[in-house]
């Protein structure tokens, strides 16, 4: 090996680097453990929501240190931005993807237009989106071009006052479309800097914010934050503020006394409706009967059956002059707003009145009332004043101590705003300041009109809800609304656990390797481990140098780099010793070894790489995790175990020690191994086409388990205090959503519920639902006194509830699977072409192609025969996805290198025939074969046990394509090879001239 002495330094160097990254993580793992000592001294376990105090303390002690030198000038501030960031499952928190309504922009494009055109155009997108790959606006204008003499630039869709600089009339409607397009783009960009101010200003460390394409989704990831609630509210909150004249209650005169004498004569009517409806039914069914009157109950109450509809609702009058009409209970608001956007009630407003837009205040929580308010409103509903004006915004406090939020306006705004309130100051009224159509305050301004453009919202709110209204104020409105789509969310606790597992099985599988090859290989094996040790170190500093996030998929991937190195270094020693049995001194056995070897890693290596690359780039998540270290690892072992052993080899060596690259148990394993392997290829043909049968019928006739990754709908893993009954459960749960599954997940106080209820509905309000009515279907089982908010937050730090939750809405999840399968496929025409390249023959391509397609269809038929009875979750989702490709990679991995030793073969050994030649490639590389599998099967096995619940399912499928793959190598890939390229006539002449030869010998 020439320039022995650069690599030593590059290594010594990159070495030290790789400690200098790892060590920031070092400093702030002290740091923030001396914060949890402190904080759990100062908050004793008695103390009631105890788990949450601690977490103030903590982040105090931690605020308290931020800027204190700890080493080298080096703070926990600075530490803490170059640590090795670890992802939501081992920190917890909360990963969601955002759909921008691209529906709520063009309508904005289009100043919300009734042409029946466009309208009919955005319901066929609608109705398309639910099942199309294609973006929201593509199918737009699909539907619009499709509607006979529909015109973009018509003054009635965007050929507006708005777009007048950009659209004209004489525009085509594949001009405008571009016009569109761009216009679109720039309004999901806003809304890509919107929420990256209100996360940047989030105060999360190490959040990650991206868009994700063209159609209007952003992913956003925020690991370790805690408040989950707070979170959603920031990322989805419009900031929709206005400012309106309000009309005080005086100057609507009796109107509530008029609407309710009219809502008197409407109830009555829809009474005697309802009571005819059900004279109707007499000669029905009792079923029937029973239905119907349940129905006409429904509908009485929805309106009134008093005698003053409206009257019997308020709770209280507003003060007289003032801008409260009437105080109202929260739950009556939906029928107010029924009752007062009749046509019959909007018409007793005056002529001047009729634009008057009715809007709520801010409920108080304790009488649980709100009160009711009317704006001023015009034609167009557009408020004199909007947000937009708004320039700065701070979390203050007002003239009675309340927590409130004073804003700076722009020189357009402070001009509107010293109108407004000079108008509102002659006319002794009122300016309602309306945030997201609830009105937090309607101040009278008494002092004449405000110039400098100065404001401020009061209201009821706690520190943190001022600061984040202030930091939504300040980083604007979004253009349109955000739907969270898909959302992972993580409790700490959860994340605690995933840590302890991780390292768990990591360490239990990185000392059987060792041992294993120590006892293999002896000092050559010992050599190997450094080389190993080395290899871990680089990749951790490769990953927190590069500011990679770490996930529990992640360590998988470490894992099983350390397979991936061992096999590296398995097919060096194992040339070694085939050189050394040849009679070659050691020195050029070693070289010959290395250099023999170097084919078949790289080949190896390549096609494994490969699919980690797909992963990497179709992936997402934790996928992306799984990826990222597999790439990392696979480069820092073909280093380590070319360059880093063969320093320590060619180090022992010079001096003219002995290395045996054997111990004494280990010296004459598969030295003289002599397998008919073509002759079994029949026997293997019919085991496999049984397998493949049976593989096959299961997945027709009972089909895969498909998570919600691939079918939409809202999981969420709970635990109990106790032991429960996952059957008694689900039932509970069926009658509460109509469809629901709960399966144990661990241990038997932990169950994973998944419901596809109201799957289609994607809201906050419908996330809230959903998990209130799954709280009071499990109050049987959950301990007395548990709250629901400590049930959403997994007790408050007694780890019992919601402990992780995710939500798939079926239009992404139907993405997803398509690009699944695309990755899959894709996958295997790379590896095609790759094979095909390198060893010039295609039937070496057929042969590696039908070994990983039997490979896929027999882990896909486990899967299907299996879910239901196997004690842990088998769902079809993205990591079994990133499972299924990793079998491809280590498929071809160990096929490619039968296939390098046949190609060598083949050049080496040009009289034998074929079928002689691909058995001693096979017998040749036994060794290597079994010692790769046993070392990656272990390993495997070890993550499978001690890793974690959530990959388990992940591990299962791992370790029958390890088993499988091994298999296929040997019986499947090499015997359709070996007939794709000959027949029964060749095969039989060259036996007899084979079995001649011999028997010449013998002679």
């Amino acid at each position: 090996m020439q320039n022995k002495g650069l690599i030593k330094v590059f290594a010594i160097l990159f070495g030290l680097v790789c400690i200098y990254q790892l060590s920031f993580t070092f400093i702030t793992n002290n740091v923030e453990s001396e914060a949890e000592d402190f904080a759990r001294q100062k908050i004793s376990e008695n103390v009631e929501n105890y788990s949450a105090l601690r977490d103030v303390e903590q982040q105090n002690y931690l605020d308290s240190v931020a800027n204190n030198e700890i080493i080298a000038g080096i703070t926990y501030s600075d530490a803490k931005d170059k640590e090795l960031n670890k992802g939501l499952d081992l920190k917890g928190g909360i990963n969601v993807i955002l759909q921008i309504s691209v529906k709520d922009i063009l309508a904005g494009l289009a100043n919300n237009t009734d042409d029946p055109a466009f309208n009919q155009a955005i319901a066929e997108a609608d109705e398309a989106s639910t099942d199309s790959q294609d973006d929201y606006i593509d199918l737009f204008f699909e539907a619009f071009n499709d509607i006979p003499d529909a015109k973009l630039a018509s003054p009635d869709v965007f050929a507006n006052k708005t777009l007048s600089d950009e659209i004209n009339f004489e525009m085509s409607n594949d001009e405008v479309e571009t016009v569109i397009r761009r216009k679109v783009d720039e309004s999901i960009t806003s809304a890509f800097e919107v929420l990256r101010k209100r996360i940047d200003k989030f105060g999360v460390t190490q959040p990650n914010i991206q868009r994700l394409g063209n159609s209007g989704r952003i992913l956003v990831e925020l690991p370790g934050a805690k408040d989950i609630n707070r979170v959603k509210g920031l990322l989805q909150s419009t900031a929709q503020l206005e400012f309106w004249h309000v009309y005080k209650n005086n100057e609507l005169g009796n109107f509530l006394a008029q609407a309710n004498n009219v809502l008197k004569d409407v109830v009555g009517e829809e009474s005697e409706q309802t009571e005819a409806q059900t004279d109707t039914t007499a000669a029905e069914s009792d079923s029937d009967i029973d239905e119907l009157l349940a129905e006409s109950e429904d509908s009485a109450d929805e309106v009134s059956t008093g005698n003053n509809p409206l009257f019997e609702l308020i709770e209280g009058p507003g003060f007289q002059g003032g801008p409260v009409l009437a105080y109202f209970s929260v739950q009556d608001t939906a029928k107010v707003n029924k009752y007062l956007s009749m046509p019959q009630v909007r018409s007793l407003l005056p002529a001047e009145q009729r634009y008057a837009k009715f809007a709520w205040g801010i409920p108080e929580e304790e009488e649980g009332v709100v009160g009711l308010y009317a704006l001023k409103g015009n034609r167009n509903m557009e408020p004199p004043l909007s947000g937009d004006v708004i320039t700065d915004a701070q979390q203050t406090y007002d003239q009675m101590g309340r927590i409130a939020v004073s804003m700076q306006m722009d020189g357009r705004g402070a001009k509107v705003w010293e109108e407004m309130t000079g108008q509102a100051s002659t006319q002794q009224s009122n300016i309602a300041i309306v945030l997201d159509n609830t009105v937090y305050s309607a101040p009278g301004v008494s002092t004449g009109p405000i110039s400098g453009g100065r404001s401020e919202i009061s209201g009821d709110f706690s520190i943190t809800e001022g600061q984040d209204l202030a930091n939504v104020l300040r980083a604007g409105k979004l253009p349109a609304s955000a739907d969270i789509i898909q959302s992972e969310i993580v409790g700490p606790s959860l994340g605690q656990e995933a840590i302890e597992s991780g390292i768990w099985s990591f360490g239990i599988a990185l000392i059987f390797v060792l041992l294993w090859m120590i006892f293999y290989y002896g000092k050559a094996g010992l050599f190997a481990d450094v080389a190993l040790a080395v290899n871990i170190l680089f990749i951790f500093g490769i990953l927190a140098g590069l500011g990679a996030v770490l996930t529990l998929p992640g360590i998988a991937g470490i894992v099983l780099t350390i397979g991936i190195s061992v096999d590296a270094n398995v097919l060096i020693f194992e040339r070694i010793r085939e050189e050394l049995a040849k009679g070659k001194v050691q020195k050029d056995a070693i070289k010959d070894g290395f250099n023999n070897a170097l084919s078949s890693i790289l080949d190896a290596n390549i096609t494994t790489g490969l699919t980690a690359f797909i992963l990497l780039i179709l992936g997402t998540g934790p996928i992306k995790g799984f990826a990222t270290t597999l790439l990392i690892g696979i480069a820092t072992s073909l280093f380590t175990a070319i360059f880093i052993t063969r320093l320590f080899i060619d180090g022992y060596g010079k001096n003219g020690k002995s290395l045996e690259f054997a111990t004494g148990a280990t010296k004459n394993l598969f030295r003289n191994v002599k397998v008919d392997w073509l002759g079994k290829r029949k026997v293997a043909y019919v085991i496999s086409g049984i397998l493949i049968i049976i593989s096959i019928g299961s997945l027709v006739v009972q089909g895969l388990n498909e998570g919600v990754d691939f079918v939409g709908g809202r999981t969420y893993t709970v635990r109990f205090d106790k032991d429960v009954n996952p059957t008694e459960v689900e039932q509970d749960l069926i009658a509460e959503f109509g469809s629901a599954e709960a399966k144990t997940f661990g241990p038997n106080n932990q169950l994973k519920i998944t419901t596809k209820y109201k799957v289609d509905e994607e809201s906050t309000e419908v996330d809230n639902e959903i998990q209130e009515s799954m709280f009071e279907a499990l109050q049987s089982y959950l301990p007395a006194g548990l709250t629901y908010d400590e049930f959403t937050t997994g007790g408050a730090g007694q780890e019992i509830g919601i402990m992780q939750s995710m939500k798939v809405g079926p239009t992404i999840a139907d993405d997803i699977k398509n690009d699944s399968f695309w990755a899959i496929l894709g996958s295997l025409v790379v590896i095609f072409l790759y094979i095909l390249l390198r060893f010039r023959k295609w039937q070496f391509s057929i042969g590696a192609v039908a070994a990983v397609a039997h490979d896929v269809i027999i882990v896909l038929g486990i899967f299907s025969l299996l879910y239901k009875v196997m004690p842990f979750s088998m769902e079809i989702n993205q990591a079994f996805i990133a499972a299924i490709l990793t079998v491809i990679g280590y498929s071809l991995n160990d096929t490619v290198v039968v296939f390098d030793r046949i190609r060598e073969f083949v050049n080496e050994h040009t009289s034998w025939p074929l079928g002689r030649t691909v058995n001693s490639a096979l017998d040749s590389t036994i060794s290597r074969t079994v010692n790769t599998s046993l070392t990656t099967l272990i390993v495997l096995l070890a993550i499978f046990i001690f890793g974690g619940e959530s990959i388990r399912g992940f591990m299962f499928a791992l370790i029958i394509g390890v088993i499988v793959g091994t298999y296929s190598s040997l019986f499947i890939a090499t015997p359709v090879m070996f007939d794709s390229v000959t027949d029964k006539s060749k095969i039989e002449k060259k036996k007899k001239i084979e079995e001649d030869s011999e028997a010449t010998t013998t002679a």
